[in-house]
């Protein structure tokens, strides 16, 4: 039975081993590529993804429904004075005030 020690150098021999052969091997598939970009007038564009930065659009994608529009709230409340009016989304407008069922517009 091999020693710990014997089977750590013959580990050590299999990964320069290793190594080599990879180096050997990637030489001419990188040999093979550049034949063939040369053979069909390919540039690393034609051949690299773009890399793009920030979040994509997401209007006009392929497989992805367009966004709704959102439509406007009719208005709940209306003040009198100056006529404007608030859907009771949102922020509460100063004209409310404290007691806002003054200003609620009656539905119809």
């Amino acid at each position: 039975m091999a020693t710990y020690k014997q089977l750590v150098a013959e580990k050590q021999a299999l990964e320069a081993q290793l190594a080599q052969v990879r180096a050997s091997e990637i030489a001419g598939v990188i040999e093979k590529i550049q034949g063939l970009m040369a053979e069909y007038e390919l540039t690393v564009e034609d051949i690299a993804p773009k890399r793009r930065r920030g979040r994509p659009a997401a209007a006009g994608k392929v497989g992805k429904p367009a966004a709704k529009a959102k439509s406007a709230l009719p208005p709940k409340y209306m003040d009198p004075k100056s006529g404007a009016t608030w859907s009771g989304r949102g922020r509460k407008p100063a004209w409310l005030g404290k007691r806002p069922e003054k200003f609620l517009i009656p539905e119809a």
